[in-house]
């Protein structure tokens, strides 16, 4: 196995370069000789990487020649065929990963040619906003995003591994540093403060004082009281509700489309106890619920008795009630000062817009020492919350133990980990 430097003139009179791999494999051509493969790039790294992991490759007995793979946008496709049993949302976000993030870069490369430097490269470009050949303009992408795209690639590799058109996968072999880099993240990640991310007690108090409707009371108090996502609250069914045990059981969710289909995770499916006012709330809603086909189904259905949208909940339930409640913020103009109306009066918003802000607060509230709270520990709070683990509790939550248990919470959630 060697790397050469091959130059040449264009007809242009233009020096060019290029560095090539050659190599053999232990298949055997018609003659009954080794095959010989050859493979060339434009930079001497990413020839060095792929003669490395040739190398590797060709040592197990996996390596798959670039004659016989595809290229990353036709095994892009062939993944999404064998996503059929997944949720509508995640496969039409996978689609959106490889139309607008993955293919443009890496479509037309062939599965053995991607080497870590190009996936790294490829990263580069996204963060930065390097446009993809053929386009004009790019466009930055945050570090959750292409995190996001770097996974779909990944498991695009795996399945196209298991298919045998690809030798090993390259993402995975990205693992030197990443220990390392999720802790700097955990670090540099923003925490959720009270009073911004996180409503205030007086504030969720004065939201419920202002909820007249037995609908939106009953659905505010599951939500801080009991910890549902907005996709667990919209398909929790009354089955799911047991009134005598006061206590509700997440099954399902509804997705953006508002298809009905498993909990995020298997640790989202969970039993919640229901306080009393809570249940006292559901009683009195579920006497007015809406029923589908003359049945009741659904704990907080739209008008028909069928699977409420996301965004009704925000702009017709949520964002009215904290106006109503007068927890509100300035709307600013692009210098940060506050927008006025004709009469000179600053023009008002809901402070808090997003249902997962009263998740966050119902995670406060079990961490807070009585009377005011549960006084849960973090292991507690991360079966009630459904977490998939408890570290994803400790990087979100921790910092809003009350001081003098830091280090005994902390001790005990670290302990679990064996």
């Amino acid at each position: 196995m060697s790397i050469r430097k091959r130059t040449w003139t264009t007809e242009s009179g233009e020096e060019r370069s290029a560095y090539v791999v050659q190599y053999s494999t232990a298949e055997k051509d018609k003659r009954g000789k080794r095959r010989r493969h050859i493979k060339t790039f434009d930079r001497k790294k990413d020839a060095e990487d792929f003669q490395a992991q040739v190398r590797i490759d060709v040592k197990k007995g996996v390596h798959t020649p670039t004659s016989r793979s595809i290229t990353v946008e036709e095994a892009g496709d062939l993944w999404i065929d064998g996503c059929g049993d997944l949720e509508r949302s995640s496969v039409d976000q996978y689609r959106q990963h490889l139309k607008f993030h993955i293919n443009p870069y890496l479509g037309a490369l062939k599965l053995p040619a991607l080497t870590v430097a190009i996936v790294r490269d490829w990263q580069d470009k996204l963060r930065n906003g390097v446009p993809a050949p053929g386009q004009k303009v790019g466009e930055a992408r945050s570090a959750v995003m292409v995190k996001k795209v770097t996974t779909s690639l990944s498991s695009l590799l795996s399945d196209a591994l298991e298919r045998g058109k690809v030798g090993h996968n390259v993402v995975r072999s990205m693992t030197a540093n990443r220990s390392r880099k999720r802790k700097v993240e955990r670090r540099q990640k923003r925490k959720l403060v009270i009073g911004r991310d996180i409503p205030e007690p007086r504030e969720v108090d004065a939201l419920l004082q202002h909820t007249d409707s037995e609908r939106w009371r009953a659905f505010f108090l599951t939500a801080v009281r009991c910890g549902l996502r907005a996709s667990e609250l919209r398909g929790l069914r009354w089955q799911d509700v047991d009134i005598k045990k006061s206590e509700l059981h997440v099954r399902q969710r509804a997705d953006r489309y508002n298809a009905i289909g498993n909990p995020k995770s298997a640790d989202s499916q969970r039993v919640v106890p229901i306080p009393p006012k809570t249940l006292a709330a559901l009683k009195a809603w579920k006497l007015q619920c809406p029923k589908n086909e003359g049945q009741l189904h659904l704990a907080f259905p739209n008008g028909s008795g069928k699977v409420e949208t996301h965004s009704n909940i925000i702009e017709r339930g949520l964002i009215p009630a904290w106006e109503a409640a007068g927890i509100t913020v300035p709307v600013l103009d692009g210098s940060g000062k506050p927008q006025r109306d004709e009469e000179g009066k600053p023009i008002l918003k809901a402070k808090y817009t997003g249902a997962h802000s009263l998740r966050h607060y119902f995670a406060s509230w079990c961490l807070a020492r009585p009377p005011v709270g549960l006084g849960l520990n973090l292991k507690e709070l991360s079966e009630r919350i459904g977490h998939a683990s408890i570290q994803i509790t400790i990087d979100t939550y921790a910092h809003l133990i009350p001081r003098a248990d830091h280090a005994e919470e902390l001790a005990a959630a670290e302990g679990k980990f064996g």
